[in-house]
């Protein structure tokens, strides 16, 4: 009795299924150029609102303060004069400072990077997957959080930016003791947040919506 052969199954060529690598989204980089040119503008304009450097430096316009009250009063009118050349100097001293530090320059370039692309501007979907382990977004601010306290407080870099800081601070001051305010043009009703901070109390826009929705 002859045996019957068996049906022929039909078999489709199924399609690849993608990889979650292929289908992650890419790394917002619009909002981190927007962002980028946020700042920027804010610290261009803050420039163009610094006071002359020969004001700054005016030989004539120094004295001894009378009292303390009188030196806290000159500080006070000169920071609102000159505050956008008194954050220069702190900037600047805080960049002398890191330079001449290498190695703290690194650790906080190295910080910052590792807040910038891990999470402030990285997307929230698919989750961080380092060695092997998925870290969800709280755990990745836990680590940062952690990885940033001992970067500033167990490492030089904490010591050399308090000491730059306080260099800076001490010139500042020692600077709007002496400076006589009288013949500076001192607008009372200009608001506090001027120059290089200004962004910082600007009303949220859609320059950075990434890290808007994170914070």
């Amino acid at each position: 009795m002859a045996t019957s052969s068996p049906p022929i199954l039909p078999i489709s060529n199924q399609q690849p299924i993608a990889t979650s690598a292929q289908s992650q989204p890419p790394v917002a980089t619009p909002a981190v150029r927007a962002f980028i040119n946020h700042l920027t503008d804010s610290v261009r304009n803050g420039f163009a609102q610094r006071r002359p450097w020969s004001e700054l430096v005016d030989r004539t316009a120094f004295s001894r303060p009378e009292s303390v009250s009188d030196a806290a009063l000159r500080i006070r009118k000169n920071y609102s004069y000159f505050r956008v050349n008194y954050l220069s100097l702190v900037a600047l001293t805080l960049a002398f400072s890191l330079l001449t530090n290498p190695f703290s320059l690194l650790l906080l370039l190295s910080l910052l990077a590792a807040w910038v692309f891990l999470y402030l501007f990285r997307p929230s979907d698919p989750p961080l997957i380092l060695f092997g382990r998925t870290f969800s977004e709280r755990e990745t601010l836990g680590v940062l959080v952690v990885l940033s306290v001992v970067v500033v407080f167990l490492t030089s870099v904490g010591s050399v930016l308090i000491s730059a800081l306080m260099v800076g601070v001490a010139i500042v001051c020692v600077h709007g003791a002496f400076r006589v305010p009288d013949d500076l043009f001192l607008d009372e009703q200009e608001p506090a947040a001027v120059g290089f901070l200004s962004f910082l109390g600007a009303t949220p826009s859609n320059a950075a919506p990434v890290v808007a929705a994170r914070v």
